[in-house]
């Protein structure tokens, strides 16, 4: 196999990086008067994306429990990927190279087909555009259903979120949503029906400092704005930071934080998402795809200087 392509594209004091590697953002930063300040994680160049960082989750983002499920009747087996936790995780999308299509200054357009796999029969063609302009970074996302049958569908990115150079302890996070899903700790799974997060240790719908906290949660029921948007705030002890918006679609929010990012230790990744984990058997949220039909979504990152 061989190694990762990353395409530069900057614009409107941002610079961003994408690779070929799962569709993913790589880097994310924007000029300040300080210097180039980070808005996402990164990993050195013509590598894999660690831990999925940036990397695009389809056709289904989240686990899958025990890799089963059925879908209009027919009972599917997918390969279980993630023995550990016995499931299948976030898809095909991240494990495979993305076709460009388009590269411009401040524009870079990937494809995917996703074609058949194990407890897969359903052919998806998959884009994703990384766009630059006065607000930060635009990213959309299209999926066809180029098969002969109705298709079961979900999607999510998975940026780890970044404060410039400030430690996640020092950072404080604010997540626009009234309601979580509980997960089980052992597998990752869903384990109750969701649950309002006001008095409890999941609310975050005002700054938070992340000290010692630990977090591996889905959130709904998310807060939109006048324009349709939910936005999603991660600030540094100055007062900087970086703000994940979603459009209409991703209505779901997974937060976790890793101990173990490579060369960062302690990282929050905040992953826009059209669904729940182990959605195809919870049946929440389901996109189902018409043969022909065409479902899009935006999501974008700002910066809050």
């Amino acid at each position: 196999m061989s190694d990762p392509r990353d395409f530069g594209i900057q614009g409107n004091g941002y610079r961003a990086v994408v690779s070929s590697a799962g569709g993913a953002l790589r880097l994310l930063e924007h000029e300040a008067p300080d210097g180039a300040y980070a808005l996402t994680e990164s990993w050195p160049a013509g590598e894999r994306p660690p831990l999925y960082s940036g990397v695009v989750l389809a056709p289904w983002p989240g686990r899958v429990r025990d890799g089963h499920f059925f879908f209009d009747g027919i009972e599917h087996q997918l390969a279980v990927t993630d023995p550990e936790h016995g499931a299948a995780l976030h898809g095909f999308a991240w494990a495979s190279y993305w076709e460009l299509l388009s590269h411009s200054e401040n524009q870079i357009v990937q494809a995917l087909e996703v074609g058949l796999h194990k407890g897969w029969p359903y052919q998806l063609r998959l884009t994703v555009t990384h766009e630059l302009g006065p607000a930060g970074l635009t990213v959309t996302h299209t999926t066809t259903n180029i098969g002969g049958y109705h298709a079961p569908f979900g999607l999510g990115a998975h940026p780890y979120l970044r404060a410039g150079d400030s430690d996640l302890d020092d950072c404080t996070l604010q997540i626009a949503a009234g309601t979580r899903l509980p997960v089980d700790p052992e597998r990752s799974l869903p384990n109750a029906y969701s649950q309002p997060v006001a008095d409890s240790d999941y609310d975050f719908t005002s700054p938070r400092s992340l000290r010692g906290v630990t977090l591996d949660a889905p959130f709904s029921a998310l807060d939109e704005d006048v324009d349709g948007r939910v936005r999603h705030d991660l600030l540094g002890p100055d007062g900087r930071g970086v703000r994940l918006w979603t459009g209409p679609g991703f209505g779901w929010v997974h937060a976790s934080i890793t101990d173990d990012y490579p060369g960062r230790g302690r990282a929050l990744a905040l992953a826009p998402a059209t669904c729940p984990p182990d959605a195809f058997n919870l049946g929440i949220d389901i996109v189902v795809l018409q043969p022909g039909e065409t479902w899009t979504g935006q999501w974008g990152l700002s910066a809050l200087v």
